[in-house]
């Protein structure tokens, strides 16, 4: 009878390896699944040795190491979910994870009961498939790896992490910790431009309403008084018979002028000269790095407490910033870090990096506690990018309420000039 050497996970979510006489590799998940073992890597032993030639395999054929925590699978960094899949759905489901493993429920118990609980009916598909493929005898990390639009690198590689390292619950109250605040961060970024972006598109809906249908009305009766109109009022007639007459135009245009905006934007030319625009714009600019910062300290530091390889980490981190600009200096600190260069140093010779940034992480090099300065960094910039949302939407609402009384005030003094003129002339 074969003998095979195993790894797995046991139902306290711990790693188990060891030796197990079995006909074939389909008895040997049998036999391990009755013990409460979930089979992730195995290979052949003959005489006590392995096969020659023969490499570890995964349950499903896939050949490879008994170590599979560095592997990347492929690209993309933020938490870009499915369609039907919210952001705080998925905290929500690796917090609940994270909590059944750390009582020492079975993996496939943990996620049986998640999904259950999911009133998401996509999601629940997800977690079905991804049950049935660990029952089967699929790594937990390879079964999330086959949905990359729920489960990400960053998620993935955390996880498998935890699977080699024998500390799933904990990578999942890690995952759980980090979900919930890059969901709160998008969050708060979106709350503080709803109101003046509602602001602005109330705005143009009453201008545009008045020079549609209330100005023509009033031009009508001007051009009867047979007066020269002041200047302001001539524009104002121009501007509303501009309107009427070539609105399909000028929304087609407007139309075209964002579609070929995007198109530029997203080409990789045209992103990296917008993502170094937006860098430069005064408030506004300083927020967007602060928030590109605070996404790679709390990204790149919990990869590496999860114990992710740090090129492996770099990879995915700069897949996450969300800049054009930070992407290329995280590209060239990933080429130096594995040259055997430090990170800070290539940090601190892009001049992207705030000094206070590269210092902290230049002494956790130092002291061997990058994961901890990261998550300093990270806590500090979070405080940072409040205080400078609060102060751009004190600026906003004000402005965007300023601009809306500008506008309305000309309209109605381009409409009353004539009308007092006219009074005039009735009485003299």
């Amino acid at each position: 009878m074969p003998v095979y050497e195993y790894r797995g996970v046991g139902s306290n979510g711990r790693a188990v390896r060891g030796v197990l006489d079995a006909d074939n590799p389909r008895d040997l998940k049998d036999a391990l699944r009755r013990q409460g073992i979930f089979l992730s890597e195995y290979k052949s032993m003959e005489g006590g040795g392995a096969e020659a030639g023969e490499a570890p395999r995964r349950p499903g054929g896939q050949k490879g190491g008994m170590t599979h925590a560095a592997e990347a699978h492929g690209k993309g960094g933020g938490f870009r979910l499915g369609k039907r899949v919210k952001v705080m759905e998925l905290a929500e489901v690796t917090r609940q994870l994270s909590t059944l493993l750390k009582a020492a429920i079975p993996v496939v118990d943990c996620i049986t009961a998640v999904s259950k609980q999911s009133s998401n009916v996509n999601l629940q598909r997800v977690l079905n498939e991804i049950r049935r493929a660990v029952t089967e005898g699929k790594s937990l990390g390879n079964a999330l790896a086959d949905h990359p639009a729920v489960f990400n690198d960053l998620y993935v590689n955390m996880v498998r992490a935890g699977e080699s390292s024998g500390t799933l619950d904990i990578v999942f109250s890690r995952l759980a910790d980090f979900t919930e605040a890059q969901a709160k961060l998008r969050s708060r970024l979106i709350g503080a431009m709803t109101y003046p972006l509602v602001m602005m598109g109330v705005g143009v809906i009453i201008v545009s309403l008045m020079m549609m249908f209330v100005v023509p009305k009033l031009t009508a009766m001007f051009t009867d008084m047979g007066q020269k109109l002041p200047a302001l009022t001539r524009g104002l007639i121009w501007i509303s018979e501009y309107f009427q007459d070539w609105w399909h135009a000028t929304a087609a245009g407007i139309v075209f002028a964002i579609w070929s905006f995007n198109k530029y934007r997203t080409s990789e030319s045209g992103r990296a000269r917008w993502d170094s625009f937006v860098l430069r714009i005064p408030l506004f600019g300083q927020l967007m790095r602060m928030v590109a910062i605070t996404r790679f300290s709390r990204t790149l530091g919990t990869l590496l407490k999860s114990g992710v390889p740090i090129i492996t980490a770099l990879e995915i981190v700069k897949h996450v910033v969300g800049n054009k600009v930070l992407e290329e200096v995280l590209e060239e600190a990933k080429l130096a870090v594995k040259e055997g260069d430090s990170l800070a140093r290539p940090l601190e010779r892009s001049g992207q990096f705030p000094p206070m940034v590269v210092h902290m992480i230049a002494v956790g090099e130092q002291s061997g506690q990058v994961e901890e300065m990261l998550d300093n960094v990270s806590s500090a910039y979070e405080m940072q990018v409040d205080s400078k949302l609060t102060v751009l939407t004190s600026l906003l609402e004000p402005l965007m309420i300023l601009c809306m009384g500008v506008a309305v005030a000309l309209i109605v003094f381009a409409i009353l000039t004539p009308m007092l003129q006219m009074n005039e002339l009735l009485k003299g």
